[in-house]
């Protein structure tokens, strides 16, 4: 197999957009699907500009609740 390149995320850019995944688009993944989301979204904002990409969301967000990737509820 061929690969042209990769494209690196922080971890605040995958949970950032981890959490956008849930909020935005009711998406609940985890640390993987959100950096390769945010690798996707760094591509089409500029080589693959108006191209089309895809991507797996390859876990849930529930082996992940008690990290910081879900803190806790404030309480009202």
């Amino acid at each position: 197999m061929r690969i042209d390149g990769y494209v690196q995320v922080t971890d605040e850019e995958a949970i950032t957009t981890a959490r956008r995944l849930a909020a935005e688009e009711g998406l609940f993944a985890g640390f993987s699907s959100g950096a390769n989301t945010a690798a996707a979204l760094k591509l089409l904002e500029g080589p693959c500009r108006g191209k089309t990409i895809a991507i797996l969301l390859c876990d849930s967000g529930l082996k992940y609740l008690s990290t910081d990737l879900w803190p806790p509820l404030e309480s009202e």
